[in-house]
């Protein structure tokens, strides 16, 4: 049987979510692209249309800025999902329509303001709210959980010392001052590099500072730095309270782009617009790049029963890939594979309510067909 699934925001990750689930995996779909410009929902039709072979209609439509239209709620009425990829303030606007429709509902927004505010509306829903579903938060908070409880009943332990979450999306090369070329969202960006991020340390949550606890990290022999941002904990300091001594997510970057961007944000104070002027600042001085990679880093490091020191780890390296008649870059289809596999979970109708990373099963979702596809086995487990 077809499942119908709506999909909010036809950019460079909504179109890549509607063609992994027209291409991968069992799940037959009919899906609607909506977009606050019609030309962009069109093009996205056209984008995974292009050279398929995959069952099931594709269409466009309109969403307006605000309210609702007639032809929307009728498009909404038919669905059995929706997947948000419209910006992160849209995210209780787009999670109300599924539960007016009865519809399951999965997002991708590292915002926790909204994040918390549709898990209040969504407690007691009949349909699943999966929520934070991408690559940070998302894919990397179940591969956190993996490791962790592999870690605890290998070493016959209940807590560990230090979990650890490492995500960069980076280009492929990079170019002095500031190391970097945008390959997703500015806004994005600069929103994670202002914000507080939520960190464990000596068992209690606290907020620290962005930017700070500046260190170098090794994977596959290539250098990388990392630095704190907001966002990319989701639920797991709260889902392993007691049991984390210190956990911490952090973006990983090339050497010396840190240096230059606190450099560059110090310019503006402490003005209460710095993240609109950081986003403008970069945009006009960072180039965007399509050749990308994305580079994906856990560990979780302890005493085991025996009191020796142990550390579990994983690391993926993901470059653009063809899927159906399209290639997809790194962080589309890195972002875009956890949305899929939470939407053949939900699709499934055995969740209700709110559904966070941590709550996930890790073996479904890190051997799905979807996230299976696109990030392969990690380096430490060939």
């Amino acid at each position: 049987m077809s499942k119908r699934v709506f999909i909010a925001g036809s950019g460079g990750i909504g179109r890549a979510v509607g063609l992994l689930l027209r291409e991968l995996g069992e799940l037959q779909v009919d899906l609607i692209l909506g977009d606050a410009y019609m030309e962009q929902a069109e093009s996205a039709v056209a984008f995974i249309e292009q050279d398929s072979q995959a069952p099931g209609s594709v269409q466009a439509i309109k969403i307006p800025l605000k309210g609702m239209t007639d032809e929307l709620a009728k498009a909404l009425a038919g669905c059995d999902l929706v997947l948000d990829c419209l910006p992160g303030g849209q995210a209780p606007r787009v999670a109300g329509w599924a539960l007016e429709h009865g519809l399951h509902y999965a997002n991708l927004t590292e915002y926790v303001a909204e994040t918390k505010q549709i898990m209040e509306m969504a407690k007691d829903a009949k349909t699943g709210f999966a929520l934070q579903c991408g690559l940070a938060p998302g894919m990397i908070n179940v591969l956190a959980m993996r490791l962790f409880n592999d870690f605890c009943e290998r070493y016959s332990v209940d807590k560990v010392d230090v979990v650890k979450m490492r995500v960069g999306a980076l280009t492929q090369n990079a170019e002095a001052p500031h190391f970097y070329g945008f390959t997703w969202s500015p806004i994005g960006v600069a929103t994670e590099y202002v914000k507080q991020a939520e960190v464990v340390r000596d068992y209690e949550t606290v907020l620290v500072d962005s930017l700070e606890q500046v260190e170098t990290l090794l994977i596959d022999g290539l250098a990388y730095e990392e630095a704190t941002t907001s966002g990319g904990a989701a639920d797991l300091p709260e889902a392993l309270a007691g049991r984390a001594r210190d956990l911490d997510y952090k973006t990983l970057r090339y050497p010396g782009h840190w240096a230059w961007v606190k450099k560059e944000l110090a310019k503006f104070g402490s003005d209460p617009d710095r993240i609109n002027k950081l986003q403008d600042m970069m945009q006009g001085t960072i180039p965007e790049m399509e050749d990308d990679v994305v580079v994906v880093y856990a560990s979780v490091e302890g005493q085991g029963s025996t009191n020796r020191r142990h550390r579990l780890d994983a690391a993926y390296m993901v470059l653009p890939e063809a899927f159906g008649g399209q290639t997809l870059r790194a962080i589309q289809s890195t972002t875009a594979a956890g949305l899929a596999e939470c939407a053949r979970l939900l699709l499934t109708d055995e969740y209700k309510g709110t559904l966070l990373q941590s709550e996930l099963d890790p073996e479904l979702f890190l051997n799905g067909p979807y996230v299976g596809a696109v990030y392969g086995v990690p380096n430490s487990e060939q």
